[in-house]
């Protein structure tokens, strides 16, 4: 099985950061994307960052990802939080379930809750 294990969320007044966790377990073998999307309430989930094996730490925004593959670990640095950057956000990765095989799949974590408020 495999396991997301996300961390970090809570509630921030606006203009702080916050960083959020992700840590894939279990029989999980070559993780080619980790990323995160939000819902916010009313809303389609989103994709809010991704980030592709190889590749180096990604602005977007206010945002950065980055990761430690050694820990098979993704982040999610959010500065300058504002009021609408409330929402649940969900990690998640594409990786293959065996390591003969060249199948993909895509793996949800449970969701962090982050509220930005005053």
């Amino acid at each position: 099985q495999v396991q997301l294990v996300e961390s970090g969320g809570g509630l921030v007044q606006p203009g702080k950061s916050l960083t959020l966790s992700c840590a894939a377990s279990g029989s999980i073998f070559s993780i080619r994307v980790m990323g995160w999307y939000r819902q916010a309430p009313g809303k389609e989930r989103e994709l809010v960052a991704r980030i592709s094996s190889g590749d180096a730490d990604t602005v977007k925004g206010r945002f950065t990802i980055s990761r430690d593959n050694a820990k098979n670990t993704v982040y999610l640095q959010m500065n300058s939080l504002k009021p609408e950057d409330t929402a649940v956000y969900y990690c998640y990765v594409e990786a293959r379930k065996y390591h003969d095989s060249d199948i993909y799949y895509v793996y949800w974590g449970q969701g962090t809750q982050v509220t930005v408020s005053s």
